[in-house]
């Protein structure tokens, strides 16, 4: 039996692994997909402390060297379910494993635009990752959609690649931060088009040939990439009763659920303020708390 079982290899899920190893406590971590998580699909890291500049893979790389150098045990297994007694049990879709503690710091995942046939195009013209996707639309027109600063910072990565970018937001005001949206006003290939949304694809011989708008605007663009908000992974603790809102965790100040033993970090929890640096502190904390 595990002391910790962390369910999460973003930056959340590896700083709890760091500290808890350093504690002496025997941990597991378990990944789905990629360690780093959704850092991986970050262009450019600029607001962590430390760091100047940095890619998302290379940052993901960091941590991941880091779990290797402690010796931390890691499986990169999906998880499946939790099942909640006296221990934790966490199963995957290889194996069960047991802790006394649990640690949920999954993430989140990005939200799609529900359009019709949208799911059957991604990868093939819709894309929610620049990093990955970008070079395949060297030179040609896309559009970025959504308000936020991950859509404005990946539409800046994606303006020196490409040759024009349709920004679209359905607000009048972008979310993001103001340094990030005084860079985007200052790009002459990104034109912006507000209070305005995508209703419809167009597309041609099984090929994404644009998008049609609201208004009923047509804009013809090779390549689509959607960053409107994010949906938490939390969809294998359904047979749980631990409290959330709208699939987000609630914890307390100390990054516990309602259920002694579990608790929750970075951006699975429902909070205020979604940053990797902030997530990196909350998945120490967890562990500092629960050594204590």
């Amino acid at each position: 039996m595990y002391d910790l079982i962390i369910i999460g290899m973003g930056i959340s899920g590896i700083s709890a692994s760091i500290y808890a190893k350093r504690a002496g406590m025997k941990v597991l971590l378990l990944e789905g997909s990629a360690p780093g998580g959704t850092v991986n699909q970050i262009s450019e890291i600029e607001n962590y402390p430390g760091i100047n500049r940095i890619s998302g893979p290379d940052f993901a790389y960091n941590l991941f060297e880091e779990v290797n150098k402690l010796g931390i045990e890691y499986k990169l297994e999906k998880v499946t379910d939790v099942i909640i007694d006296d221990s934790k049990k966490v199963k995957t879709t290889k194996n069960v494993y047991e802790a006394k503690n649990l640690l949920i710091a999954s993430g989140r995942r990005p939200k799609r635009l529900g359009l019709e046939r949208e799911e059957e195009f991604l990868g093939k013209g819709i894309s929610t990752c620049a990093l990955c996707d970008g070079a395949l639309y060297k030179n040609s027109d896309i559009a970025v959609i959504g308000g936020g600063s991950s859509a404005l910072s990946e539409a800046l990565y994606l303006s020196n690649i490409v040759n024009k970018i349709y920004l679209i937001h359905r607000r009048e005001e972008f979310r993001g931060e103001d340094i990030l949206i005084e860079e985007v006003k200052k790009r002459k290939n990104i034109e912006l088009i507000l209070k305005n949304e995508v209703t419809k694809l167009k597309i041609e011989d099984d090929t994404l040939k644009g998008i049609i708008l609201k208004d009923g605007k047509e804009i013809d663009v090779k390549g689509i990439f959607i960053y409107v908000g994010f949906i938490p992974n939390t969809d294998f603790l359904e047979n749980t009763d631990i409290k959330m809102e709208d699939g987000y965790i609630l914890v307390n100040e100390n990054h516990e659920t309602n259920i002694k033993g579990v608790y929750a970090s970075g951006d699975v929890t429902k909070k205020d303020i979604y940053q990797i640096v902030n997530a990196a502190s909350e998945g120490a904390e967890a562990v500092v708390y629960m050594t204590r």
